[in-house]
């Protein structure tokens, strides 16, 4: 199929510099979702390398070769975007069938082609529908089917699922999974949410303010945050983040004064632990007692809030656990839990 690499990519509309220096290299067959905040960056580089956009600055290029200035119907490239982009005068069968129209393939042949991507995505019995009596989850399985049966270079997703309930994205994303893996075509997937990123993804690129901020495997970037932005974007609840200041041998933390763990440096840092990190201890184990601020029933888990500086600070518990408002825990904070950042850069400090 194809490889993809991004050197050097600027793009500024204006004074406004929304991709920054971006370096990439996307494998063959590797299904990379580009993920982060609204406004990061992440669907104008997917637009650049589709052809809707042009770099400022820097090259793309497809097994070696530049592209930059190829057109986007040249390219071998097909979307998939969030509003679906479904022809409404068209039934399902001719949406699908339309690309393969544009390249004049013969009408026997692209009626095989239409069938056999429909029979992939489960639409065999919907060909004969019009847009507007499909669901949310049909129509967008027919842009899927639209985007697959022209056995392109390569996939490029923007926010495909946004447009549909839970369940739905649930079995959308085992959908899209499933395509991947069978078609062996290269993706490149946009989104803002990080469960669609961390079920998908053979590796995610976490951007912010045009910038990857961190590039790995979805248990990378799980594990292993390079900064504050990433801890705190990944993860749900995100990973709790507290200023704290080290003496040495304990660490000061507001709410709470004195912590008795180790950090890697004296001085002002950022501590983080996950929720599901953090332990409900007896109380001669615990770090320190706090009154609980909320306590909410996830159905696989419990969620405890406690309150300290008034910065709320989150306890993924077990289902059975039972709390309310105002009951006293006692809190340990495993020390091989413990994640620190630098409080002025947010990069990670290691120990």
């Amino acid at each position: 199929m194809t490889q993809i690499k991004l050197i050097d990519i600027n793009k500024r509309f204006g004074a406004t510099h929304v991709v920054k220096h971006l370096n990439l290299d996307i494998a063959d067959r590797e299904f990379l979702v580009l993920l982060g905040p609204s406004g990061c960056g992440k669907t104008t580089t997917m637009r650049m390398i589709a052809g809707l956009e042009q770099p400022t600055d820097g090259d793309i290029l497809f097994d070696g070769a530049r592209i930059n200035d190829v057109p986007t119907q040249l390219r071998d490239v097909a979307m998939v975007f969030q509003n679906y982009g479904l022809y409404p005068h068209m039934n399902a069968f001719d949406n699908i069938a339309y690309p393969l129209k544009l390249q004049n393939v013969n009408p026997s042949a692209r009626e095989e082609r239409v069938h056999k991507a429909a029979s992939r995505v489960g639409l065999m019995s919907y060909l004969h529908r019009m847009p507007k009596e499909l669901s949310g989850g049909q129509r967008q399985r027919v842009a899927l089917a639209r985007a697959i049966v022209r056995n392109p270079r390569v996939f490029l997703m923007d926010e495909p699922l946004s447009n549909l309930d839970a369940k739905l994205r649930v079995t959308a994303r085992a959908e899209i999974k499933n395509l991947s893996e069978e078609l062996g075509v290269t993706t490149i997937y946009v989104t803002h949410d990080q469960v669609e990123a961390m079920t998908l993804a053979h590796r995610v690129a976490v951007m912010n303010d045009g910038v990857i901020q961190q590039l790995g495997t979805p248990d990378e970037i799980y594990g292993d945050p390079a900064n504050v932005f990433v801890a705190g974007f990944i993860g749900s609840p995100s990973m709790n983040l507290i200023p704290v200041k080290s003496d040495g041998s304990d660490v000061h933390w507001p709410g709470v004064s004195r912590v008795k763990v180790r950090a890697p440096r004296t001085g002002a840092l950022v501590m983080g632990i996950r929720a599901e990190d953090v332990v409900l201890a007896r109380p001669g184990q615990a770090h320190f007692s706090a009154e609980v601020f909320t306590f909410e029933l996830l159905g696989d888990a419990s969620l405890v809030n406690i309150k300290l500086a008034d910065q709320v600070f989150s306890i993924k518990v077990s289902k059975d656990v039972r709390l309310a408002r105002g009951d006293l825990v006692d809190v340990h904070l495993p020390q091989d839990r413990l994640y620190w950042f630098d409080a002025d850069s947010g990069e990670r400090v290691r120990g």
